[in-house]
């Protein structure tokens, strides 16, 4: 009798699993996002400042620039990364990242030559992320509300518009992403940001695919899927356009990348309510 009980128990413990993570915004409760689309319309330049969640795979800006270029050959869209290795949102010098001359004044073309770059404005947008912790850390979450007030007051004053990156939740700790969820929906709400839902695709994934390793060994980076996942999903929220059908497949199989791009593109228009 108790065997079945328990056998009982771990069944629906199972199915309760399965139902969240096929479904991840409709019952992960969190708050709704304010801002829903970038103001300025598509951005032409963009700075990612974080950690090895970012730099992970070749960059995340590289798969970002790969996807706009996929999609508009001619497109200029510019991009760097600012990263340190380990960490939160208040390591970052973020004031020095928009200083005039530095950041974005030459660059390498396809041949490895240097190119000076004419600058106008030197980033639209911000796309800034704490440690996969720190917002829902019970000693770092204050850093993370203090930090993202003032860096993003910070990106306005040098005319760019922050925009938050939601991270994902660790492999083995799922819960972790209605957390995070709410976090940075709370906090994009306080400081009229937009929220990337990367940690959202990152649910719906594994709903659908627990076959697919979005996560390296540590459960924590991400794997070069779970890069994809995340750049596809940057794409859908910045450029306020599906990425399915896109070429760029940063070397995965084109049904696994066009399996990703839908993932993004659906988590994206339920987040953000877009048609």
């Amino acid at each position: 009798m108790t065997a079945c009980i328990l056998r009982r128990l771990r069944s629906m413990a199972m199915c309760l699993f399965a139902s969240v993570a096929l479904h991840p915004l409709a019952a992960l409760a969190q708050s709704k996002p304010s801002v829903t689309v970038f103001s300025g319309g598509a951005p032409a330049s963009a700075i990612f400042i974080g950690n090895s969640f970012f730099y992970f795979n070749n960059g995340i800006h590289s798969q970002v620039l790969n996807l706009i270029r996929s999609a508009e050959p001619t497109n200029r869209f510019r991009a760097t990364m600012a990263t340190i290795s380990g960490s939160g949102i208040d390591w970052h010098d973020v004031e020095a990242y928009f200083r005039p001359n530095a950041i974005g004044r030459y660059s390498f073309d396809a041949n490895n030559n240097v190119v000076f770059n004419k600058i106008d404005k030197l980033f639209e947008v911000a796309v800034i992320m704490d440690c996969s912790q720190c917002p829902i850390h019970p000693q770092l979450s204050k850093v993370f509300e203090e930090y993202t007030k003032s860096n993003t007051a910070i990106i306005r004053k040098h005319g760019a518009e922050p925009v938050l990156f939601m991270s994902w939740a660790y492999a083995d700790k799922p819960e972790m992403t209605a957390e995070l969820a709410e976090a940075y929906v709370r906090a994009g709400n306080a400081h009229k940001a937009l929220v990337i839902p990367a940690g959202l695709a990152f649910s719906r994934s594994v709903g659908k695919r627990p076959d697919l390793n979005l996560y390296a060994p540590d459960k924590r980076h991400p794997s070069p899927a779970g890069t994809y996942l995340a750049a596809v999903t940057i794409y859908a929220t910045l450029q306020n356009k599906s990425p399915v059908g896109l070429k760029f497949t940063a070397g995965l199989d084109p049904a696994t990348a066009a399996f990703l791009q839908t993932v993004a593109w659906e988590t994206v228009s339920e987040f953000h309510q877009r048609k």
